[in-house]
């Protein structure tokens, strides 16, 4: 597969230099535009360490917001952590309803280009191009393990010989079965008769990269129930690192940082890295 290609210019490595040094910087580079002056960003995070030269883990964090809302500062506290244990990080922005009018199909098709433009800039950002993890909760638990199921939904400006597909996948609260009641409820009938096409528990292959889910046994939003039946068929058809680790009496987002005593965000942050250890992504 193509890994690289060219850059606008000088000022992604320019300005990687300048703040790499710096705890806690973060970046904000231009991933896609869509129409008229909609630009769609991802934010960089790195470790205090970084050189150019590197070969380091990564992960691009999804918002969740039910495709309709969000903000990618719900991962910033995620993306700091996991820079401090030596990976770069990132969050992107998605077309949402509420700012673009879009669907849930837009949203893939852009959490497909953002995995694209990160492998695509691998050499840039330090990073090596076959340790990249795409992570998210809710409904960008969705566009994640999207990037890693759905074969279909690619924009038209993506240059197809770049994978989209992430080599591990972190996941909290996800929708991977979108075979669900409320979907008619909030975006209508014509979405939900097509929204198969689009879920991860319907497009699940053997291929699918490790994984680890974190669900509230109590989620009424996003049932536990689909999480489990997406490990199932994956185990099934031979997916061999898939992960469910359920929270008792957890409602939906309960793993979010400043959530409750934030004890939940500690446990599943601890497992998350515990994770990556094991996959010999961090030490």
């Amino acid at each position: 597969m193509k890994w690289d290609c060219k850059l606008k210019g000088t000022c992604l490595v320019l300005g990687l230099m300048l703040w790499a040094s710096v705890a806690g910087a973060q970046q904000r580079e231009v991933y896609k535009q869509v129409g008229k002056g909609v630009d769609l960003a991802i934010n960089i995070y790195k470790p205090k360490d970084w050189k150019a030269d590197d070969s380091r883990a990564a992960v691009v964090f999804f918002f969740g917001g039910g495709w309709r809302g969000g903000t990618t500062k719900q991962f910033d506290q995620h993306c700091k952590r996991l820079a401090e244990r030596g990976m770069v990080t990132m969050t992107a922005e998605y077309r949402i309803k509420n700012k673009h009018g879009s669907t849930p199909f837009e949203s893939t098709q852009d959490a497909k280009s953002a995995m694209r433009w990160v492998r695509a800039h691998a050499s840039e950002l330090g990073i090596d191009p076959e340790k990249i993890a795409a992570g998210g909760g809710s409904a960008g638990g969705h566009l994640a393990a999207a990037t890693a199921t759905i074969e279909a939904f690619n924009d038209k400006g993506d240059d197809l010989e770049i994978s989209p597909k992430p080599n591990a996948l972190l996941l909290y609260n996800p929708a991977l079965d979108l075979n669900l009641p409320g979907v008619e409820k909030n975006w209508g009938k014509e979405i939900a008769g097509k929204i198969i096409a689009i879920s991860p528990l319907q497009h699940v292959q053997a291929s699918l990269p490790p994984c680890i889910i974190f669900h509230g046994i109590a989620d009424s939003t996003v049932p536990y129930a689909t999480a489990e039946a997406f490990v199932k068929k994956a185990k099934a058809l031979g997916a061999e690192n898939v992960v469910l680790i359920g929270y008792a009496d957890r409602a939906h987002g309960f793993f979010n940082f400043g959530r409750g005593d934030g004890k939940d965000f500690q446990s599943t942050m601890k497992k998350t890295e515990d994770f990556l250890v094991k996959l010999g992504w961090i030490k």
